[in-house]
């Protein structure tokens, strides 16, 4: 099959229609082991900075440009590039400018939710690489769409669950399948952070510098509000998931993992904004529970809980138990701490500690994960110490890897793996928001006798603007 001019190929992608009509699409540059991987990074915040320093330390990559919304933060990070000695890289506000630079390899996602999956196919058609961070979609239709895209045009598309690519919980989960706790029947998820209530905000003008247009991209304009914008857009069910799809997105992901399951046959989830009066949609409090079969027609559940403010921790999770603690390291502030240690497992309001990770049970004892690279285990009825480890994650490293040798196979954390993880959370965020338990069909991957969950499922009553649509066909 041809390619159509450059003139369609920009056209396509400015309008948001897809690039289904080019037919097959080659790979811009033909990389050697050796080649610079020209790295585009897509959102500079929060996660963006992480993104900046993680994959500037991993060994030939190029950060070649950088994309973002907000005129003052890219030049600041500009400026942050520029101080590590590193080259300066192009500048692009538009992400639909940049995927027309040629000479970028590889492009990493680390906008807002409602991004994701739209810049991850366009990247595809594109012929370039992804770095999609978690969750991989804002719906189940997205990631579905998503997966389509990276298997049309044979692209590396990795999703943003960094525990994959820890040695150590790698191993935590071949104990598990070697029988190190028995049958493993359960998995919980457990996502306790000290988050204090966001406020409420009036309407204002857009900040100076901002293209809230770009920002939006996707999801309906409800009028800027800076409880909308920077951080808080994920409390929101048009830009957000939740805690659930924030935090919870990995835990949910390591759950699945060890108990080795992959869609649920049935889901229920319930809890409620509570304590605070503010502008937050979504859930503070929220359990949820899958319920699996397995090939040899077992059942597996797995249990997911979300609490906003004070809470025990369990397992010993949050303390210095699994070599690395949640509290603040000494002498800094909470602001302070927060900065340092990237307010994952720290509450972002309180620097107060904080309890994430996984716990699974089974049949001789049971096995404890603290984020993102620490297990250890109890055995028998005593509780007695098993093997334990701690070995950091290099996962940006394993994506570019890939990116090189063109195996997907050996991406921990692909595109396909990364949808079934955050169909999970969009189940439960639908079980929620409908109040009911959702019957679903694996193999078909659709709610079973639900039209309203069905269409929760495609955010069809927010639809997408136009210019910003996912395609039908990929």
């Amino acid at each position: 099959m041809g390619i159509e001019s450059e003139a369609n190929r920009r056209n396509f992608l400015k309008a948001g229609a897809g690039m289904a009509a080019l037919g097959l699409v080659h790979p811009e540059r033909v990389l050697g082991a050796n080649d610079r991987v020209r790295l585009a990074i897509c959102g500079l915040r929060g996660r963006g900075l992480d993104h900046i320093k993680r994959f500037s330390q991993v060994a030939g990559v190029e950060i070649a440009a950088v994309c973002d919304v907000d005129e003052n933060v890219t030049a600041t990070r500009v400026a942050d590039i520029e101080k590590k000695g590193l080259p300066k890289p192009k500048t692009y506000t538009d992400v639909r400018k940049l995927l027309e630079d040629k000479s970028i390899d590889a492009i990493s996602v680390a906008t807002p939710n409602h991004w994701h999956s739209l810049m991850g196919i366009w990247a595809c058609q594109a012929g370039k690489d992804s770095y999609v961070e978690k969750p991989c979609s804002h719906n189940w239709w997205e990631g579905k769409q998503l997966v389509a895209a990276t298997n049309r045009y044979n692209r590396i598309v990795q999703m943003g669950m960094q525990s994959r690519s820890s040695p150590a919980l790698q191993e935590a989960v071949q104990h598990m399948r070697n029988g190190l706790i028995g049958d493993v029947y359960m998995a919980r998820g457990l996502c306790y952070k000290w988050r204090d209530t966001i406020g409420r905000q009036t309407r204002q003008p857009v900040p100076p510098g901002v293209n809230y247009d770009l920002w939006l991209g996707p999801a309906p304009d409800r009028g800027f509000t800076l409880n909308r914008f920077h951080y808080n857009w994920h409390w929101f069910w048009d830009t957000g998931n939740g805690e659930i799809g924030n935090q919870g997105i990995h835990e949910m992901d390591i759950a699945r993992w060890g108990l080795g399951v992959k869609f649920p046959t049935r889901v229920s989830a319930m809890g409620g904004h509570v304590m605070f009066d503010d502008d937050q949609e979504t859930p503070n409090v929220l359990s949820c529970c899958f319920e699996f079969r397995t090939a040899d027609g077992k059942r597996r559940l797995l249990e997911y809980d979300v609490r906003h403010w004070m809470t025990n921790h369990e397992a010993e999770i949050g303390t210095d138990a699994y070599g690395h603690s949640s509290l603040p390291p000494a002498g800094l502030t909470p602001a302070a701490a927060k900065v340092e240690r990237g307010s994952r497992t720290l509450g972002p309001a309180s620097g107060k500690p904080g309890t994430v990770g996984n716990l699974f049970y089974g049949s001789k004892g049971y096995l404890g994960i603290q984020e993102y690279d620490s297990y250890k285990t109890w055995l028998g009825e005593k509780g007695e110490p098993g093997p334990s480890g701690r070995t950091p994650e290099n996962h940006f490293a394993n994506f570019i890897d890939c990116v090189r040798s063109r195996k997907k196979e050996n991406l921990t954390a692909p595109a396909e793996e990364g949808h079934i993880s955050t169909t999970l959370v969009h189940l439960a965020n639908v079980s929620y928001r409908l109040g009911r338990t959702l019957n679903f069909d694996p193999a078909t991957e659709q709610v079973i006798g639900d039209k309203e969950a069905t269409r929760l499922l495609r955010d069809e009553d927010r639809g997408y603007r136009a210019g910003f649509t996912i395609p039908e066909k990929v």
